[in-house]
C-alpha cells in the first residue's frame, strides 16, 4: 500500500527497510534526524531517459536534479561535499575509485602535506571538456604528488620548462652526466662520484681477455647492433711483447695473429657504433636541446653513415 503526501517532516529518524543499524542508533538513545534506507536508493533524475539510471549500479545512485518546477533552479552539480570525503574500496569492483570525466584537486597547504592520500585503486578516465584528465596542487611540502610503489606512463611526459623534472633534465644534458654513490669502502659519510664517457657517437663497447686463442668472439648480437664498418679494437699484451696484430674482421670475430705463431695472452677493448638508430647530429643550429633535429632518432633524413667509420 503506498500513501500520498504533500509534505511530511520527520523529527526524529526515517527508517526505510530492516535491520538494527547501530551507526544510527535506535531507541531511547538514537540520533534525532538520522535516518537508514536499505537501498537501492534513486536520488536526481528518476530514468535514463532523462539522464538517470535504467537498473540497479549502486546502494546509492545519484543523477543531475531533473525538477522541472518553476522555483527550482538544477545544480551544475550532481553532489557537492563541504567537509572531507573518505572512499574504502572492497572486491566490488577492480577500482575504490572510477572516475570518467576531468578532476581537480586543490590542495590545503596549512592542514596535510597531501592533496590526495589513497590506498586501493582508482582509474580516471578524462573527456574533452577540460585540458586535464586530472590536475592537481599542491600541500605545504613541495610535493604536488606523492606516489609509493611503481610508476607507468604510456604517453609523453611534459615537465615543462620551468618544472623540476625538465630542469634535471636540461641540467643532465649540459652537465658531464655523473653518477653518484656512497663510497662502497670508505663507509657512510662518504660518496663516490663517476662520470659517464662522452663522444661524437651512440657507442657500445665489448671487452675480456683472450687467453691461448686467435678469435675474438663477438656477442651474437652485435651483428643486428653494430654497424661493422665502425669496430675498433685495442689490445694489451700480458706477460711479454707478443706482436699481435688484427688480421681481419666481421660481424662474429675478430681474427688475431702474434709474432712466430706464440701463444696469444692480452686484454681487449672491441668497440662500435649501434645500427638500430641514427647517427648522432653532432653539430645542429638552435636555442635548447628541444631544437635537435632528429627527434626519435628514426627520421629518414638523418639516416646516414655512422660517425666513426673505420673499413
Amino acid at each position: 500500500m503506498a500513501y500520498t503526501f504533500d509534505d511530511a517532516i520527520v523529527g526524529g529518524q526515517l527508517r526505510v527497510g530492516t535491520g538494527y543499524v547501530p551507526a544510527i542508533k535506535e531507541g531511547d538513545v538514537k540520533i534525532n534526524g538520522s535516518a537508514h534506507m536499505e537501498g537501492p536508493v534513486v536520488l536526481g533524475a528518476p530514468n535514463q531517459e532523462v539522464g538517470g539510471f535504467e537498473k540497479n549500479v549502486a546502494t546509492l545512485m545519484v543523477a543531475r536534479t531533473k525538477n522541472e518546477d518553476e522555483d527550482c533552479t538544477p545544480a551544475s552539480r550532481s553532489v557537492h561535499v563541504k567537509g572531507n570525503t573518505r572512499l574504502e574500496g572492497d572486491a566490488g569492483t577492480p577500482w575504490a575509485l572510477n572516475i570518467t570525466g576531468n578532476t581537480t584537486q586543490v590542495g590545503n597547504p596549512l592542514l596535510f602535506p597531501w592533496t590526495v592520500t589513497q590506498v586501493g585503486n582508482s582509474q580516471i578516465l578524462g573527456t574533452p571538456a577540460t585540458d586535464n584528465a586530472l590536475y592537481v596542487t599542491g600541500g605545504k611540502t613541495v610535493n604536488s604528488c606523492y606516489i609509493e610503489g611503481d610508476l607507468y606512463v604510456s604517453g609523453d611526459i611534459d615537465g615543462g620548462n620551468k618544472g623540476r623534472l625538465a630542469a634535471r633534465f636540461a641540467a643532465a644534458d649540459a652537465s658531464p652526466k655523473p653518477f653518484d654513490m656512497q663510497h662502497p669502502t670508505k663507509g657512510e659519510g662518504n660518496r663516490l662520484r663517476y662520470a659517464c664517457i662522452e663522444g661524437p657517437e651512440v657507442g657500445v663497447y665489448f671487452r675480456g681477455r683472450l687467453r691461448r686463442g686467435k678469435e675474438i668472439f663477438l656477442p651474437n648480437y652485435w651483428k643486428g647492433l653494430v654497424h661493422i664498418q665502425s669496430i675498433t679494437v685495442q689490445l694489451q699484451p700480458i706477460g711479454a711483447h707478443q706482436d699481435i696484430i688484427i688480421k681481419r674482421w666481421d660481424d662474429q670475430k675478430i681474427y688475431l695473429q702474434s709474432n712466430g705463431g706464440l701463444p696469444i695472452d692480452c686484454f681487449y677493448h672491441v668497440y662500435g657504433e649501434r645500427k638500430d638508430c641514427n647517427p648522432l647530429v653532432v653539430e645542429y643550429q638552435g636555442d635548447t636541446w628541444e631544437d635537435y633535429p632528429d627527434k626519435d632518432y628514426k627520421d629518414p633524413n638523418f639516416s646516414g653513415p655512422p660517425n666513426i667509420v673505420t673499413s
